[in-house]
């Protein structure tokens, strides 16, 4: 009976991911059978502590924070938890030998987002490195099905992409950052006087990072490579997009991709991937 929950636990995970985002659960429909449940995993840990810090509001994050922290490690140490979405998680971490270090980098980075802040270069550096980039480096883990030498080769590239990935969320969410969470992650810029000067220059920054990115796709093994260059395709999609729009429009209106644009996306990506034109 063990199994079923352990099938159980996965489900939730992949219910999560669906409900949350249709990119990556696109995205995810790429990748080789065998490396979907895995990222479905991923997904939903990080969700849940995103959730936290972002959603619960009338409660008291640090407190449900820190206890999601601490389940978090007793599920690693004893390899099972009443949580489903831990329980999954573990079982991966476990799997694919994830470090817990990539786990408390981004946990930290999930605690900083407790406070109303504006980011300082190193606060900020340090947010994109909890945030996104490990957990680029998690999945990687999983790509690479255990390759060490082809995992450090590519842990440069996958920071990138999660990177490039952070910042376009950054700069699609920041009205509402800013109004309501109370949030400036850009340093040494002044978003009540947020002018096109200053989202070129972010831009500049996140176009050098899908470009290493993109660089990383191309090596991945073909299994993985699909699948992430469909959640590629999706943000440089919303990055353009992004690009297009002035900066006072920024703050009126959440840009996104709509659901038709995505699935057609999603065949023009397959058949450039079919045709090995990437």
């Amino acid at each position: 009976m063990m199994e079923l929950y352990h099938q159980s636990s996965v489900r939730i995970n992949k219910l999560i991911t669906r409900a949350y985002s249709t990119s990556f659960s696109l995205g995810i429909l790429g990748l080789n059978r065998a490396l979907r449940n895995p990222i479905y995993s991923i997904y939903g840990f990080v969700r849940v502590a995103d959730e936290i810090v972002d959603s619960f509001h009338g409660h008291d994050k640090a407190v449900l924070l820190k206890r999601f922290w601490k389940e978090t490690h007793l599920a690693l140490e004893e390899g099972v938890s009443t949580n489903p979405v831990l329980h999954s998680f573990q079982m991966v971490v476990h799997e694919f030998k994830i470090d817990q270090s990539l786990i408390d980098t981004f946990l930290a980075s999930m605690e900083m987002d407790l406070e109303d802040r504006e980011y300082n270069q190193a606060e900020y550096e340090k947010y994109i490195l909890g945030s996104a980039e490990v957990v680029g480096l998690m999945c990687l883990k999983i790509f690479v099905r255990g390759d060490q030498r082809q995992y450090e080769a590519l842990t440069p590239y996958a920071m990138k992409l999660g990177s490039a990935f952070q910042k376009i969320n950054f700069l699609r969410d920041v009205s509402a950052d800013f109004n309501t969470l109370g949030r400036t992650y850009f340093p040494n810029v002044d978003l009540s006087s947020f002018d096109d000067d200053a989202k070129r220059a972010i831009e500049e920054d996140i176009a050098m990072d899908f470009r290493m990115g993109y660089e990383g796709i191309l090596r991945l093994p073909k299994g993985a490579r699909f699948g992430v260059y469909i959640a590629y395709m999706y943000y440089y999609a919303l990055f353009q997009k992004i690009m297009r729009t002035p900066s006072a429009h920024i703050f009126q209106s959440r840009i996104r991709i709509n659901n038709p644009k995505k699935y057609r996306l999603f065949v023009s990506s397959y058949l450039r991937h079919a045709l090995n034109l990437l």
